[in-house]
Parts: structure tokens; C-alpha cells; sequence
């Protein structure tokens, strides 16, 4: 089992001749991670958290040639993007759209802040706005209101002169965690439609959109990505040392809490000769708090506190010994695809709240070298040649 490596990112003079891309929405610069790596260079961030601001201007400094606006999108204007800006990127704000969260949808007042992000491109005007624009989000925001929510961005995306593609990746192909997003991506010179629909880029429940004649889309013919990976959690795990793991009483907690069926698989596992790990989740069940281990060598999907959703533990199994305690901030920087961020002399909770909110750094570079760089450089057949082959 191989895991996508990640490349440091080092603060650096643009390169003029590199496509240029904005983040909005930026939390701690993951997305700027993988679209550097893919040859993008990153001009422009904003982000309204202090704390995920801090994890940012940490890791990357302020370089020469890159802005970070701190504070509330809807605060920015038009005027305040570069010059030249070949992409605009946003990972909005999940929390109304997740099944952990309200779905509230695109009203809700966090989600809502996709208004500002568009508001922004309108102000830009047509001339100015960038050929490309990629959206961000968990999968839910596809059913969220019937699908109307998406619908209803796509729209948006059409008023504004863009195609809209969609499609969605799991960080799960990419590193050991399950993780799958939406992604909508903005096109004002669409690329030719694939003639057969990917089903592992596209499955059926994200069809609606292309059946819908008041929407314009598109759908690129891309690779298939890498398939899902079966195993690799352990390989990741950090080492630390004992005062690190949760004392007696804690472990024997969590293994009272756990159902027969979690129990048994607890027991199969410790009876192994060889030691694996295991990721777990606080459950509330029949209203009593119970934990939940994964069966597979693979992490769950990494969350912030927000939405009801719980970090996640990590269990030490096998050779007849149980170890529990909690994921670290490492362990979240390589479950991203980030295992070299700066992590230096930050609060545990800051970094697994800036990591766990954010977007995994190989499924960006994957979906950027394949697909938003070609289009950005005219690389993908047109759709109007097409037409007129046809």
C-alpha cells in the first residue's frame, strides 16, 4: 500500500508564468498545498477564523506576492482580487449541509456565506472574473433540500457565465481515511462531455444536475482516479510514549461501553499476535454514550467538535493488550495528506479543529492537475468542436 507523498510548501516569489488562483474560505491552506503541487500558484486567501489564520501565516509566512484578508467574506469586494487571476477556489462553510450538521442548506448561516463568495465574482465584473471557479463541499450538499440547494448554486454559477461540472472524490483513494466530497467546478469555456458518464467520478445519485434542462453543464472526460485504498492506518500511526495512551480505568471504560458486537470484534482483534490500530467514534445510542470501532485499517473521516460529530481515538490491539487514547495532531496532518505542516506551538485542539475542517491535500492536486489545470490552458477539447464535428 503506497500513500501519495506531499510536497512541502515553501514561500516563494511567484512564478508570473504559473496560473494564479484565489481561496476562499483558505482555513489552514491545505487547498493552496495541493494546487501548488499541481503548478498552480496561490495569490490570494481569506479565511474568518483566527485560529485556522494563525496555522496559516505559520506554515506558509508571509511571502511576497500573496494577500491573506482576514475576516468575514462577506466583507471582501471585487476590487480587492489581484489583477490576474486564473482560478477561484471556495470550500464553503459545510455546516448547514452535512448530515452531522442542521441542513439548513444554502440559507443557513453559515452555508449562506456562499452568497458572498459569488457576490464577489459579480463585483469583479466579466472582464475580470477568472475563466475557472471550483466549489467545495461535503456530499450531502447534492440531496440537501431535494437537491435544490445545488440547483440553486449551479444557477448562480450559470448567471455569472460558468458551465457547471460536478462531481465528487473520496480522500479514501488518496490516504487511509474515509472521507468522500462534492466538487463543482466552474467552467466560462466548458470542455467537450464525456460520452459515457464515469460512475466512479459521477454514480447515479449525482445525475440529477445534468438531467435538469434549466441548468448548464457540462461533464469532462477525465481519468479514473485511484481505487479505494483497503489498508495503510497503521502505517501512519504516530509512536508515543505511555504517559500517552489513557490510563487503566479510561480504556477499561471505553471497552465496558462498547456492544457485544464491537466487543467481539475487540477481542478477535486482541487475540491477533500481530498489533494493528484501530480508529474509533463516541456514539449516543438508546441515549447512553457507547464507542464504535472500525472494523478496517482505515481512519473515519476526520471532523471538527461542530455538528455533533466527536475526534476520533485511536486503539492499540493485538499480542493481547488494548491500548486507547486520542488521535494526534500528526496523525490528522498525515491522514490530509499533510504529514509535513508546521505544527509547531500550536494548542492540540487549534490543529485538530484547523485539520478536520479542511480539504485533503492529494484529492485537491489530483483533481487540479487532471482537470483545473488543463482547462485553465485550453488543453481539453472544446465543446464546440464537437459540435461542429458532429
Amino acid at each position: 500500500m503506497k500513500i501519495a507523498p506531499t510536497l512541502k510548501s515553501v514561500p516563494t516569489d511567484p512564478d508570473t508564468s504559473k496560473p494564479t488562483a484565489a481561496e476562499f474560505f483558505a482555513g489552514i491552506g491545505l487547498v493552496r498545498l495541493g494546487l501548488e503541487q499541481a503548478g498552480i500558484s496561490v495569490v490570494w486567501s481569506n479565511d474568518i477564523e483566527p485560529a485556522k489564520e494563525e496555522m496559516y501565516l505559520g506554515h506558509f509566512g508571509k511571502g511576497e506576492g500573496h494577500v491573506f484578508k482576514p475576516g468575514d467574506v462577506g466583507e471582501v469586494k471585487g476590487s480587492d482580487m489581484p489583477p490576474r487571476l486564473d482560478l477561484a477556489w471556495a470550500s464553503f462553510p459545510c455546516t448547514d449541509l452535512s448530515l452531522a450538521g442542521w441542513r439548513r442548506g444554502l440559507s443557513g448561516s453559515e452555508s449562506s456565506t456562499f452568497w458572498g463568495f459569488t457576490n464577489v465574482l459579480r463585483e469583479m465584473g466579466e472582464d475580470a472574473r477568472p475563466p475557472v471557479v471550483a466549489l467545495e463541499n461535503v456530499v450531502g450538499f447534492a440531496t440537501s433540500h431535494g437537491g435544490e440547494d445545488l440547483a440553486t448554486a449551479i444557477r448562480e454559477l450559470n448567471d455569472l457565465g460558468y458551465s457547471a461540472d460536478v462531481l465528487t472524490l473520496d480522500a479514501r483513494r488518496f490516504v487511509p481515511q474515509s472521507r468522500p466530497r462534492l466538487f463543482v467546478v466552474g467552467a466560462q469555456n466548458p470542455p467537450a462531455d464525456e460520452p459515457v458518464p464515469n460512475s466512479e467520478l459521477r454514480p447515479d445519485w449525482l445525475l440529477a444536475p445534468f438531467g435538469d434542462p434549466s441548468l448548464r453543464t457540462h461533464r469532462a472526460k477525465l481519468p479514473t482516479p485511484p481505487p479505494p485504498l483497503t489498508s495503510g492506518l497503521s502505517a501512519l500511526v504516530e509512536q508515543v510514549g505511555p504517559d500517552g495512551w489513557w490510563e487503566d480505568k479510561r480504556r477499561d471504560a471505553f471497552i465496558g461501553s462498547l456492544s457485544p458486537i464491537q466487543a467481539e470484534r475487540l477481542e478477535k482483534l486482541k487475540a491477533q499476535k500481530a498489533v494493528t490500530y484501530r480508529t474509533a467514534y463516541r456514539r449516543t445510542r438508546n441515549g447512553k454514550p457507547t464507542w464504535e470501532i472500525r472494523p478496517d485499517d482505515i481512519s473515519g473521516c476526520l471532523r471538527t467538535a461542530r455538528g455533533g460529530s466527536s475526534k476520533q481515538a485511536v486503539v492499540e490491539v493485538g499480542d493481547g493488550g488494548v491500548r486507547v487514547r486520542w488521535m494526534t495532531p500528526l496523525e490528522y496532518a498525515r491522514l490530509m495528506g499533510a504529514g509535513d505542516y508546521t505544527l509547531n506551538n500550536l494548542r492540540s485542539n487549534q490543529a485538530l479543529f484547523g485539520f478536520g475542517d479542511a480539504v485533503c491535500v492529494p484529492v485537491v492536486s489530483w483533481l487540479a492537475k487532471h482537470y483545473l489545470l488543463p482547462l485553465m490552458n485550453g488543453e481539453m477539447q472544446p465543446r464546440q468542436l464537437v459540435a461542429v464535428a458532429g
